[in-house]
């Protein structure tokens, strides 16, 4: 059953914007990729987001690999100096209640997102949106995950 329909691909666009600061380490940077694919059974298999620190130049800021995986740490690890406590916490709790949105059909391809920089408009939008998503799947910690 999903929260009144909300996709997965809004609730990480809308982790990311929220973290944006964290994300671009006030680079030059204009555009991030957000890839993921499903597993067989329909749940999250791996999770990648890349920053554009160039033309045709993309960092790692973080990844997540399921348990199964044997090759790789799980949970969301950081890479290249990136670190954001509230981007973790945001994509855990979207990782770990999955099943509460919707995913997109899977037609045998990874799923990609591009975000490109956010307004100050969108960018209090998206905190909102995750601090409201997590009130109604009542998982809330006792504090807004951003504030």
């Amino acid at each position: 059953m999903s929260i009144n329909h909300d996709s997965f691909d809004r609730h990480l666009e809308s982790a990311v914007v929220a973290a944006w600061a964290d994300v671009v380490r006030r680079l030059p940077t204009d555009l991030v990729h957000v890839e993921y694919d499903l597993a067989a059974s329909g749940v999250l298999d791996y999770l990648q987001l890349w920053s554009c620190i160039g033309k045709g130049h993309w960092l790692m800021v973080c990844g997540y690999q399921t348990a199964g995986s044997k090759l790789h740490d799980t949970g969301v690890q950081f890479h290249n100096g990136y670190q954001s406590e509230d981007l973790a916490r945001i994509l855990q709790l979207v990782i770990l209640h999955q099943k509460q949105f919707t995913f997109p059909r899977n037609f045998g391809r990874a799923g990609l997102l591009q975000i490109a920089t956010p307004t100050p408009t969108v960018s209090e939008a998206a905190i909102v949106s995750v601090n409201e998503t997590f009130q109604r799947i009542k998982c809330a910690p006792a504090a807004p995950v951003i504030a």
